[in-house]
């Protein structure tokens, strides 16, 4: 897909129609790359989303006036991320955002990258996590620098790959 404009905004519940499909494919981009497990039965669910929402920490993307991406960023504290295994976070004394959920549609290219600049400007202080088995994830975050910090717990009890990265300088 070859891209006119995009932006990144804050998410509306008027957008929630436009979200779940967006969702839905980055579940077959998953699937397709082998991860299995990541994002099974109904999450994310509606509600998470709506939750994002409401907390003010759901964006979408937007190419040419049509949602093509979906992330959730949203600040500290996040309580999956107060307790990590077999490691230490690069900084556990600033306050920091989190970004869960991103979701593109698989002809939409480039949407990390933007992520990142756009929580970067926002934030010097950013974590994430993925699954194990979410190599795309993996190889993004990698990619753009982020530290490998140890394995946090969900809720659920599910193991996920913790990641920091701290900007120094915050012109990057």
């Amino acid at each position: 897909m070859t891209r006119q404009s995009r932006i990144i905004r804050e998410a509306t519940e008027v957008d929630l129609d436009g979200i779940m499909p967006v969702l839905d494919a980055a579940k077959g981009i998953m699937r397709s790359d082998g991860n299995m497990n990541q994002w099974s039965d109904n999450y994310p669910s509606r509600e998470a989303i709506l939750s994002d929402i409401q907390r003010r920490g759901g964006f979408v993307i937007e190419d040419d006036g049509r949602i093509t991406g979906y992330f959730a960023f949203l600040p500290s504290p996040e309580s999956t991320y107060s307790y990590i295994e077999g490691g230490k976070w690069v900084d556990d004394t600033m306050p920091y955002h989190v970004i869960h959920r991103i979701a593109s549609y698989p002809d939409v290219h480039g949407v990390f990258s933007d992520i990142m600049e756009f929580c970067f400007s926002k934030d010097p202080n950013i974590r994430i996590d993925t699954h194990r088995d979410n190599s795309i994830m993996r190889h993004n975050i990698a990619k753009h620098g982020f530290t490998y910090c140890g394995i946090i717990y969900l809720a659920s009890g599910d193991e996920r790959l913790a990641f920091q990265k701290i900007l120094n300088d915050r012109s990057k």
